[in-house]
């Protein structure tokens, strides 16, 4: 079912490993339907925390809410990851945040590109904002309880056409840095960031991590944002993230908590 991990990654794997620990268990597939699929498999079948899923292309690929995430042939770096986390039924946000931390600080590391975080779990760049990957965070359940949960990342890394839907809000590292960026050293430090982001996580280190997550999403906190739910459509602007990971909307005079569903941000503080 797995193919060999390309050379060039095998070895950049190797060098690390001991800085990567678990997180450097790494199944590769050339191609796949969706490498949060194979990874949830595993986990299921009680696969330890840190193991990984690499493909080179997802037949399908999604996002949040249902949607298709566009992964072509060798364009981006499509990684799912088993977490075993701590017996907190609300811990899946915080988990999700702790990702976006880690994958913003591996591109910023590896590429100075000066990325940041729209909440829930978007990697975006740019004023408006370009989106430059997602994070999907999906539990698998044993006994009515949440046994693991998988850690998908989608990151655009070469400039190619997009369907059209997407053209005026996509983008590439490689288009937003002029070159292409180094793969493996970005491979590496995002398993890296991920081992010590998910250790905070079994740590109690919420507030270290809700810390790190408002500095990535600095012009988006402040910023006018519009979401539903079951009372309709609201709008009011983003102020905070609280220790669960809920997004804190001042509407009228009073903060609420919104928890799920699509926001859109109307306008940004850093605009």
């Amino acid at each position: 079912m797995f193919d060999p991990l390309p050379d060039d990654l095998a070895r950049a794997i190797d060098v690390a490993r001991t800085e990567l620990g678990p997180f450097a268990r790494l199944f590769y597939c050339a191609e796949t339907g969706s490498t949060n699929d194979v990874a949830l498999r595993l986990a299921g079948e009680g696969a330890p925390e840190g193991t990984g899923v690499l493909a080179g292309v997802q037949r399908q690929g999604r996002g949040r809410r249902g949607h298709e995430w566009w992964s072509p042939p060798g364009a981006g770096l499509y990684l799912s990851v088993v977490i075993r986390p701590p017996a907190d039924p609300g811990i899946q946000p915080l988990v999700t945040l702790a990702a976006g931390v880690a994958a913003a600080e591996s591109l910023l590391a590896t590429t100075g590109l000066p990325v940041e975080l729209k909440w829930p779990n978007d990697l975006v760049i740019g004023s408006p904002w370009r989106k430059l990957g997602g994070i999907l965070t999906e539990g698998v359940t044993t006994g009515g309880a949440l046994s693991a949960l998988v850690v998908g990342i989608g990151i655009n890394l070469v400039d190619r056409p997009v369907p059209p839907p997407l053209e005026a809000t996509a983008t590439s590292v490689e288009a937003e840095l002029g070159r292409r960026c180094d793969r493996p050293a970005l491979l590496t430090t995002l398993l890296g960031r991920l081992r010590l982001a998910v250790g905070l996580v079994h740590e109690g280190g919420r507030g270290a991590i809700i810390e790190r997550w408002r500095w990535f999403a600095r012009s988006g906190l402040g910023g006018v944002v519009r979401w539903h739910d079951a009372e309709g459509e609201h709008r009011g602007v983003a102020r905070d993230v609280d220790d669960d990971g809920a997004l804190l909307v001042s509407r009228e005079g009073v903060v609420v908590r919104v928890v799920a569903g699509d926001v859109i941000w109307e306008g940004l503080s850093g605009a």
